[in-house]
């Protein structure tokens, strides 16, 4: 009896044992890292973007935001942009579009460009598509140390700016420089590690 039993303990162990091997298995995701890199491309399709978005800000328009989604990837590629850093970037600087500082939402401007204060609130793009095209712009101007040709026609007034006073070649040292925020870095990293989740 005493053996049966013990016998009856070994297969039950071993059936908990493949039990928690299996579950183990199915519930691991793999999840691959986004780049903290300004140049480069992203990971992530505009469908994960406007989902990720979306998870913030469940009252926006989702077809609205897939289309800014696919003008960021868009826009980013045809500059050597991480799309991934870029859109984040946006969701930080207007609050997953809720907007509320100086900036107002018809103006395009996703990036806070040349918001500065009460004077000088910020740059006013007419449509969305160039309102992308001037922060991907933008970014570019940070991550390289000297104007190069873009691909796309410049429409960032402030792009010649960073060249001469500003680098970052990751979001963490856009703190201090694109922001005077010195957790603005962090705050990047921190929604870019959501990102990946998506």
């Amino acid at each position: 009896m005493r053996n049966l039993k013990i016998k009856h303990f070994g297969v039950f162990s071993a059936i908990c044992a493949v039990i928690f091997a299996f579950s183990a298995c199915v519930s691991t995701k793999h999840v691959e890292p986004c780049s903290r890199e300004l140049l480069g491309t992203g990971i992530k399709s505009p469908v994960q973007l406007a989902d990720f978005f979306i998870s913030h800000n469940p009252e926006y328009g989702k077809t609205e935001i897939l289309k800014m989604a696919e003008v960021y990837v868009a826009e980013a590629a045809m500059e050597n942009i991480n799309s991934d850093a870029a859109f984040v970037q946006m969701c930080l600087e207007t609050g997953f579009l809720r907007y509320g500082n100086l900036v107002q939402p018809e103006w395009n401007n996703f990036c806070g460009l040349g918001a500065m204060g009460p004077e000088h609130p910020g740059e006013i793009f007419e449509t969305m598509e160039i309102g992308v095209r001037a922060h991907i712009q933008h970014l570019q101007a940070y991550a390289t140390t000297a104007e190069v040709e873009l691909n796309n026609p410049l429409v960032d007034p402030r792009y010649s700016w960073p060249h001469k006073t500003r680098n970052a070649k990751t979001v963490f040292e856009l703190a201090g420089t694109w922001a005077t925020d010195k957790e603005y870095g962090f705050k990047l990293d921190n929604l870019l590690s959501e990102l990946e989740n998506f």
